[in-house]
């Protein structure tokens, strides 16, 4: 079976980042994607703007924290976790998110709102990747092999 998401997009609001009790760093960032369709009937170029909630734990929770911000544009390489929720009134409520185990930071340093003249691909588990540099539009390389779950990582123990 394949779970499998791939985004490229731009970050809309500055990072949720918090330590769980057990001291994992994790982060919550809502990435914008948007499809731009010519529309021939009306002949004009329409847009699509997609909203996606990732969530990135411990090495990529500390990149976030360091370099992201509102505006970034990041690649993010993960999976899709739905989770159910009890709202305020009782009701059944779900949740789709995107678990990143692959974030990396694209555009140029200058267009990046929290740079600080450094580049950090990164791995979702540890510390960010060494990589050498290499243009944005290269496409990252993948993670090494993941660490298994562990129970801070169970979506419904969030701290958010």
């Amino acid at each position: 079976m394949v779970n499998k998401v791939i985004l490229v997009g731009n970050v809309g609001i500055d990072p949720e980042v918090r330590t769980t009790e057990g001291g994992v760093k994790v982060a919550r960032i809502r990435l914008a994607t948007t499809e731009r369709l010519f529309d021939r009937q009306a002949n004009e170029t329409k847009e699509h703007t997609e909203w996606h909630t990732i969530t990135l734990w411990r090495g990529l929770a500390d990149v976030v924290d360091r370099y992201v911000r509102k505006g970034t544009q990041i690649y993010v390489e993960g999976r899709l976790r739905t989770r159910e929720w009890m709202d305020k009134d009782n009701n059944k409520r779900y949740t789709t998110e995107i678990l990143a185990d692959v974030m990396n930071l694209l555009g140029r340093r200058a267009n990046n709102p929290a740079s600080d003249g450094a580049s950090a691909p990164a791995s979702a588990y540890g510390t960010p990747q060494a990589a050498a540099p290499r243009p944005a539009a290269a496409p990252p390389q993948p993670a090494a092999a993941a660490a298994p779950a562990t129970p801070a990582e169970d979506p419904d123990d969030l701290p958010f």
